[in-house]
Formats: structure tokens, sequence, C-alpha cells
């Protein structure tokens, strides 16, 4: 004698690899954290943009006594500012990693090249953006204003006379 047996299939919930939705106290008790690491991120944007290259700057202009400097201090700033921007963008994603840990959010991303869509094919993409990359967004913007002011406005003239 057979006896049918249903087969039990996994709910949806669990097979999209989603986790499951927070609380609101989870929520609420999190947000002051996750302020914290966007100011933390904010001022880390700030320091990888402005920070570092004048620091090397610095750094080199206290290696040499004169105005007509050896290729050291240069070599030093050439590599040197790289570098140093590396390690710290690392550190920049740690912090955005832990904002995703205290948020909850997942960091997968769908995203599918322009070139490779169809002309007719769908027009919106379901890639999300990032805090690190909404962040470096409005801090390379504000950089760029920044320099555009003092170039046109408090640079003055380089042409001679």
């Amino acid at each position: 004698m057979r006896v049918a047996v249903a087969q039990q299939t996994p709910s949806p919930a669990k097979t999209d690899g989603a986790p499951p939705p927070r609380s609101l106290g989870k929520t609420i008790a999190a947000a002051p954290a996750a302020l914290f690491l966007i100011l933390l991120m904010a001022i880390g944007s700030m320091i990888l943009w402005i920070g570092i290259p004048v620091g090397w700057l610095y750094a080199a202009s206290l290696m040499v006594d004169t105005s007509q400097p050896t290729l050291g201090p240069y070599i030093l700033i050439i590599i040197g500012i790289p570098i140093t921007m590396f390690i710290f963008g690392r550190a920049l994603f740690t912090l955005d990693r832990a904002f995703e840990k205290v948020t909850g959010r997942g960091s997968e991303t769908e995203f599918r090249a322009p070139w490779l869509k169809s002309m007719r094919g769908e027009r919106t993409t379901k890639r999300r953006m990032s805090v690190l990359e909404g962040v470096m967004i409005v801090s390379v913007s504000l950089a760029l204003l920044c320099f555009g002011a003092w170039f046109f406005l408090f640079a003055g003239s380089s042409l001679p006379t």
C-alpha cells in the first residue's frame, strides 16, 4: 500500500535570502548609531579628498629647505597620496559595512550594465545606492564647487601684467 506524502516546499520568504523585517524598537535604537556612522563617513570623505593631499604636501614641504627641491619630495607625494587614499578608502568601506550591519540593510545590489540591455528592454535598474556612495557623491560635488569658487573668484590671474 502506498501513501502519498505531500512534499514540503520552502516558503518564499526563506528562499529569497532576505532577512526578516526588523522591529520598530530595533530600528529606533539603531538610528543614533547609524547617524554617527554617516557623520564619520562624511568627515572621512572630506579627509580623503582634502586632508590626505594637504597632509602629504605639508610633510613634503618640511623635507625641503629651498624653492628648488630635488625629485624625492615629488616622488613621495606621487606615491604617498594614492596609497594613503586607498587605505583610507578601505576604512570608509568598513564604516559602510558597519552601517549596513547596524541598520540591517543588505549589501547585495542588482545592476545590469547599460550596454547589456536591450533598447526595448526595461528602462529602470534595481540597483540601490549605498550610503557611502551617496556621501562620496556629495563630498566630491562640494569639493568641485569649492574648487570652482576658489579658481574663479579668489585665485587671481597667473598671467603677467
